[in-house]
Protein backbone atom coordinates (compact mmCIF):
# COMPACT_ATOMS: atom_id res chain seq x y z
CA UNK A 1 0.00 0.00 0.00
CA UNK A 2 1.36 3.54 -1.00
CA UNK A 3 0.57 5.63 2.23
CA UNK A 4 2.30 8.13 4.21
CA UNK A 5 1.45 9.34 7.50
CA UNK A 6 2.50 12.88 7.97
CA UNK A 7 2.83 14.04 11.67
CA UNK A 8 3.25 17.05 12.27
CA UNK A 9 2.52 19.91 14.77
CA UNK A 10 0.99 23.66 14.59
CA UNK A 11 4.05 25.50 15.70
CA UNK A 12 6.93 23.54 13.90
CA UNK A 13 8.73 25.95 11.39
CA UNK A 14 10.19 22.74 10.28
CA UNK A 15 6.84 21.59 9.54
CA UNK A 16 5.58 24.38 7.47
CA UNK A 17 8.32 24.05 5.23
CA UNK A 18 7.08 20.09 4.53
CA UNK A 19 3.23 20.85 4.93
CA UNK A 20 3.62 23.69 1.15
CA UNK A 21 5.69 20.85 -0.37
CA UNK A 22 4.25 17.22 0.80
CA UNK A 23 0.87 17.55 -1.15
CA UNK A 24 2.17 17.94 -4.97
CA UNK A 25 5.12 15.58 -4.09
CA UNK A 26 2.16 12.44 -2.51
CA UNK A 27 -0.01 13.31 -5.47
CA UNK A 28 2.79 12.70 -8.13
CA UNK A 29 4.58 10.04 -6.59
CA UNK A 30 0.96 8.27 -6.34
CA UNK A 31 1.17 7.94 -2.40
CA UNK A 32 -2.25 8.45 -0.51
CA UNK A 33 -1.21 11.30 2.93
CA UNK A 34 -2.91 11.23 5.73
CA UNK A 35 -2.68 14.44 7.62
CA UNK A 36 -2.09 13.59 11.20
CA UNK A 37 -1.83 16.71 13.89
CA UNK A 38 -0.21 15.67 16.88
CA UNK A 39 1.29 17.23 20.50
CA UNK A 40 5.41 17.09 19.97
CA UNK A 41 5.81 18.95 23.18
CA UNK A 42 5.60 15.68 25.40
CA UNK A 43 7.32 13.77 23.03
CA UNK A 44 9.87 16.64 22.98
CA UNK A 45 9.89 16.86 26.82
CA UNK A 46 10.44 12.38 27.19
CA UNK A 47 14.01 13.09 25.04
CA UNK A 48 15.07 16.05 26.59
CA UNK A 49 14.63 18.81 24.13
CA UNK A 50 14.12 21.93 24.69
CA UNK A 51 14.58 24.57 22.13
CA UNK A 52 13.18 27.43 24.63
CA UNK A 53 16.02 27.43 26.13
CA UNK A 54 18.77 27.05 23.56
CA UNK A 55 19.02 30.52 22.05
CA UNK A 56 21.42 30.05 19.50
CA UNK A 57 19.88 27.02 18.06
CA UNK A 58 16.76 28.60 17.68
CA UNK A 59 18.52 31.63 16.28
CA UNK A 60 19.74 29.18 13.71
CA UNK A 61 16.59 27.63 12.68
CA UNK A 62 15.29 30.30 11.70
CA UNK A 63 17.78 31.41 9.46
CA UNK A 64 17.44 28.31 7.96
CA UNK A 65 13.67 28.25 7.44
CA UNK A 66 14.46 31.19 5.44
CA UNK A 67 17.61 29.30 3.63
CA UNK A 68 15.74 26.14 2.85
CA UNK A 69 12.07 28.05 1.96
CA UNK A 70 14.14 29.94 -0.68
CA UNK A 71 15.87 27.42 -2.18
CA UNK A 72 12.50 25.02 -2.14
CA UNK A 73 11.07 28.25 -4.40
CA UNK A 74 8.86 29.21 -1.62
CA UNK A 75 7.69 32.77 -0.87
CA UNK A 76 10.30 35.18 1.49
CA UNK A 77 9.59 33.68 4.74
CA UNK A 78 8.58 36.34 8.24
CA UNK A 79 10.52 35.12 11.24
CA UNK A 80 7.53 33.06 12.67
CA UNK A 81 5.76 34.21 16.29
CA UNK A 82 7.75 31.06 18.26
CA UNK A 83 7.09 29.81 20.45
CA UNK A 84 3.00 30.04 19.72
CA UNK A 85 -0.44 28.22 20.46
CA UNK A 86 0.28 27.85 24.51
CA UNK A 87 -3.56 26.58 24.51
CA UNK A 88 -2.87 24.01 21.60
CA UNK A 89 -6.29 25.75 19.99
CA UNK A 90 -5.03 25.96 17.17
CA UNK A 91 -3.92 22.32 16.88
CA UNK A 92 -7.42 21.40 18.47
CA UNK A 93 -9.08 22.73 15.53
CA UNK A 94 -6.48 21.25 12.96
CA UNK A 95 -7.60 17.68 14.81
CA UNK A 96 -11.35 19.35 14.20
CA UNK A 97 -10.80 19.53 10.84
CA UNK A 98 -8.84 16.29 10.04
CA UNK A 99 -11.77 14.60 11.62
CA UNK A 100 -14.16 16.26 9.58
CA UNK A 101 -12.31 16.38 6.26
CA UNK A 102 -11.33 19.89 5.79
CA UNK A 103 -7.48 19.19 7.21
CA UNK A 104 -5.04 19.88 4.68
CA UNK A 105 -6.77 23.23 3.36
CA UNK A 106 -6.92 24.24 6.85
CA UNK A 107 -3.31 23.38 7.46
CA UNK A 108 -1.74 25.10 4.04
CA UNK A 109 -3.66 28.52 5.34
CA UNK A 110 -2.29 28.59 8.71
CA UNK A 111 1.02 27.81 8.00
CA UNK A 112 0.93 30.45 5.56
CA UNK A 113 -0.42 32.70 7.72
CA UNK A 114 1.96 32.23 10.28
CA UNK A 115 5.43 31.96 7.85
CA UNK A 116 4.70 34.44 5.50
CA UNK A 117 1.98 37.08 6.93
CA UNK A 118 3.51 37.09 10.53
CA UNK A 119 0.66 35.99 12.73
CA UNK A 120 0.51 33.96 15.29
CA UNK A 121 -0.85 30.16 15.58
CA UNK A 122 -3.64 30.16 18.52
CA UNK A 123 -4.41 33.73 17.97
CA UNK A 124 -8.14 35.01 17.76
CA UNK A 125 -7.07 36.86 14.52
CA UNK A 126 -4.85 34.08 12.90
CA UNK A 127 -8.22 31.70 13.27
CA UNK A 128 -10.45 34.48 12.07
CA UNK A 129 -8.36 34.53 8.92
CA UNK A 130 -7.82 31.16 8.29
CA UNK A 131 -11.31 29.73 8.54
CA UNK A 132 -12.94 32.92 6.75
CA UNK A 133 -10.99 32.01 4.00
CA UNK A 134 -12.34 28.12 4.52
CA UNK A 135 -15.83 29.29 4.49
CA UNK A 136 -15.53 28.26 8.55
CA UNK A 137 -17.64 30.09 11.35
CA UNK A 138 -14.80 31.25 13.49
CA UNK A 139 -16.88 30.74 16.97
CA UNK A 140 -18.64 27.53 16.33
CA UNK A 141 -15.66 26.41 14.97
CA UNK A 142 -13.78 26.95 18.40
CA UNK A 143 -16.07 25.44 20.18
CA UNK A 144 -16.79 22.38 18.51
CA UNK A 145 -12.66 21.91 18.58
CA UNK A 146 -13.25 22.24 22.57
CA UNK A 147 -14.89 19.17 22.36
CA UNK A 148 -13.66 16.66 24.93
CA UNK A 149 -14.01 14.07 22.04
CA UNK A 150 -11.36 16.61 19.78
CA UNK A 151 -8.98 16.24 22.82
CA UNK A 152 -9.43 12.57 23.32
CA UNK A 153 -8.94 12.41 19.02
CA UNK A 154 -5.83 14.39 19.58
CA UNK A 155 -4.56 12.55 22.50
CA UNK A 156 -4.92 9.57 20.19
CA UNK A 157 -3.28 10.59 17.42
CA UNK A 158 0.17 11.92 19.92
CA UNK A 159 -0.25 8.55 21.32
CA UNK A 160 0.07 6.74 17.90
CA UNK A 161 2.68 8.92 16.92
CA UNK A 162 4.60 7.50 20.15
CA UNK A 163 4.22 4.20 19.21
CA UNK A 164 5.75 4.58 15.69
CA UNK A 165 8.67 6.37 17.71
CA UNK A 166 7.82 9.89 16.47
CA UNK A 167 10.22 12.53 18.54
CA UNK A 168 9.73 16.04 16.64
CA UNK A 169 8.15 17.46 14.15
CA UNK A 170 7.53 17.01 11.12
CA UNK A 171 7.92 12.96 10.82
CA UNK A 172 6.63 10.33 8.33
CA UNK A 173 5.93 7.05 8.82
CA UNK A 174 5.21 4.92 5.71
CA UNK A 175 2.63 2.25 5.80
CA UNK A 176 5.05 -0.65 6.35
CA UNK A 177 6.34 1.85 9.89
CA UNK A 178 9.65 3.16 8.29
CA UNK A 179 10.07 6.42 10.17
CA UNK A 180 11.66 9.48 8.58
CA UNK A 181 12.34 12.55 10.57
CA UNK A 182 13.10 15.97 9.17
CA UNK A 183 11.27 17.96 6.49
CA UNK A 184 15.14 17.20 4.83
CA UNK A 185 13.88 13.62 4.43
CA UNK A 186 10.69 14.45 2.95
CA UNK A 187 11.55 13.15 -0.65
CA UNK A 188 13.25 10.21 0.95
CA UNK A 189 10.02 9.08 2.96
CA UNK A 190 8.16 10.06 -0.28
CA UNK A 191 10.19 7.46 -2.29
CA UNK A 192 10.18 4.64 0.58
CA UNK A 193 6.24 5.01 0.55
CA UNK A 194 6.15 4.57 -3.22
CA UNK A 195 8.27 2.04 -3.29
CA UNK A 196 10.90 3.25 -5.44
CA UNK A 197 13.76 4.13 -2.33
CA UNK A 198 17.78 3.46 -4.09
CA UNK A 199 17.36 0.46 -0.60
CA UNK A 200 14.07 -0.72 -2.29
CA UNK A 201 15.27 -1.22 -5.90
CA UNK A 202 18.85 -3.05 -5.54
Amino acid sequence: MKRIDFFYFFGSVYAGLSVLRIGELARAAGVELRWRPFNVRPLMQENNVALRSEARKVTYMMRDLERRSAIAGLPPVKWPVWPTDPALIHNKVGMLAADEGWIEPFTLASFKAWLFEGMAFGDDACLAHVLYKLGKDKDRTIAAAQDPRIAALYEASTEEARGHGVFGSPSFVTADGELFWGDDRLEEAIAWAAGTHPLQTR
